[in-house]
């Protein structure tokens, strides 16, 4: 028996920070079940390298799921949704700030048919704020939410982290999100709306660079893969390889 087998989702969600987090749930027995769109609105399936005709990079976000196509601008197509929507506990999407509401599909014409049920949303910038019809993108994210200027080397441009790193973690917190909602709705009988942006969790993962800048007024740098006030905490060149070395207290040392 696993934790989430007797709960099923449904994952309107594309690219990586949403599917990322119904794949985590799906590991912990979740039946996940994908909806696209007939025109194959998921950028991913497109990105190369491909194993046969799958993409790579859309695998490492899907494991563990079912998946249809449906037209959700068609009447048929909204009439099927809304039956699986009484089945469902959870439903996820990252549909651009106002598109849900657009299709007829927002949250308290949702809750109307099941009222316990949970839906995340998942945006670049939030559903509020001069930047919440804009589209988000993992580096634009890194950019302007200040991990690319702590990034690289001291004397070089700002660096994006070489992995999606946001929309992975934005990933985990759709899932914890989302197991805290169960939790409650397991408890009251009530459902809720999440919301999550990207932004939101790139300057939360800020951490000591954000807690040093607002308890001590420091400003961190870039320090390539040293460490701003912890020595040594550096890659050193030695003879055969180079050695990491990272000495976070005396005994360490």
């Amino acid at each position: 028996m696993q934790p989430l087998d007797n709960i099923k989702i449904l994952d309107l969600s594309r690219v990586y920070a949403g599917p990322g987090g119904t794949m985590i749930l799906g590991d912990l027995g979740a039946e996940v079940i994908r909806i696209e769109s007939p025109e194959g609105t998921d950028s991913m399936r497109d990105w190369v390298p491909f194993v046969g005709e799958e993409s790579t990079y859309y695998l490492c976000a899907n494991r563990n799921k079912k998946s249809i196509t449906l037209n959700l601008k068609d009447p048929e197509g909204k009439k099927l949704f809304f039956k699986m929507v009484k089945e469902a506990d959870v439903i996820l999407e990252n549909f651009k700030t106002g598109t849900l509401e657009r299709l007829g599909l927002g949250y308290d014409t949702l809750k109307s048919i099941k009222q316990e049920l949970i839906l995340c949303s998942v945006t670049g910038y939030g559903h509020t704020g001069p930047y919440k019809n804009e589209p988000g993108f993992d580096p634009v994210i890194q950019a302007i939410g200040g991990l690319m200027d702590v990034t690289g080397s001291p004397d070089g441009e700002p660096t994006r982290v070489g992995l999606p790193l946001i929309d992975i973690m934005t990933s985990q917190y759709v899932a914890i999100s989302i197991l805290s909602a169960i939790r409650l709705k397991d408890r009251t009988g009530v459902g809720q709306r999440i919301e999550l942006s990207l932004l939101d969790v790139q300057i939360s993962s800020l951490a000591n660079v954000a807690s040093s800048f607002l308890n001590a007024g420091k400003v961190s740098k870039r320090m390539g893969n040293s460490h701003s006030y912890i020595v040594p905490y550096q890659v050193f060149q030695c003879i055969d390889r180079p050695l990491m070395v990272s000495a976070g207290n005396d005994p360490a040392f």
